[in-house]
């Protein structure tokens, strides 16, 4: 049995993806999709991707796609430790939760959306930033909203351990930082954020930690 993650250092996807296998204990290989230097838009990625993004999971000659579908078959293919609640009203709002991140925020500041608002709309360096800045913020301040109004035990967004809000809380404030932001703004976020980052799993995803790292 063979798994196989394509990706980029930096992309959030992908971070989530090494995140959910590391805690998994999943053993994977990694193939690099420079996005830097646009790979993803070369015919040989095409035609496994054709939208040109990353990652895409290969486990035994499937390819995976979409990291949010991805997640739910790391879950089920590897029953523990489990992501989501059994309970279906936490569960709801764990996948709310991840949802603010992968559905409001995470594409609009996208490689490609990004791109779009520095040179297509003439924005540049500047309005790609401030776009940036402008739509993390809005969906970090509601998230903190409501995990401070949860009922919650634990260090964890998903309670006494990791579970799917925090796979994708993570690599959502890594890129805050990245731009700018100053995460000590959502407290609750930010202690989640930092027992996360305190265990291995979490760790060993970190974008810098991994083989195409290029500073």
């Amino acid at each position: 049995m063979t798994t196989t993650l394509f990706g980029y250092w930096r992309s959030s996807a992908a971070y989530r993806l090494r995140i959910a296998l590391n805690l998994k204990g999943a053993t994977y290989d990694q193939v690099a999709v420079n996005l830097k230097e646009g790979e993803q838009g070369g015919a040989d990625w095409l035609a496994i991707q054709p939208q040109g993004l990353v990652p895409v999971l290969e486990h035994d000659g499937d390819r995976l796609l979409q990291s949010p579908a991805i997640l739910e078959w790391i879950d089920e293919t590897w029953p523990e430790p489990r992501f989501l609640p059994r309970d279906p009203v936490e569960r709801c709002r764990a996948r709310g939760w991840a949802s603010i991140i992968a559905c409001d925020i995470h594409p609009l500041q996208n490689l490609r959306v990004l791109k779009t608002v520095a040179g297509d709309l003439g924005q540049g360096p500047d309005g790609m930033k401030a776009w940036a800045q402008r739509w993390m913020s809005s969906g970090l301040d509601a998230l903190e909203t409501l995990v401070e109004a949860a009922p919650r035990t634990g260090s964890y967004l998903g309670g006494q351990t990791p579970g799917l809000a925090d796979i994708y809380l993570v690599p959502q404030l890594y890129n805050a930082r990245r731009w700018g932001l100053d995460v000590a703004e959502w407290p609750a976020l930010e202690a989640a954020d930092a027992a996360c980052q305190a265990l291995p799993a979490f760790q060993d995803a970190l974008p810098e930690n991994q083989p195409d790292a290029d500073g």
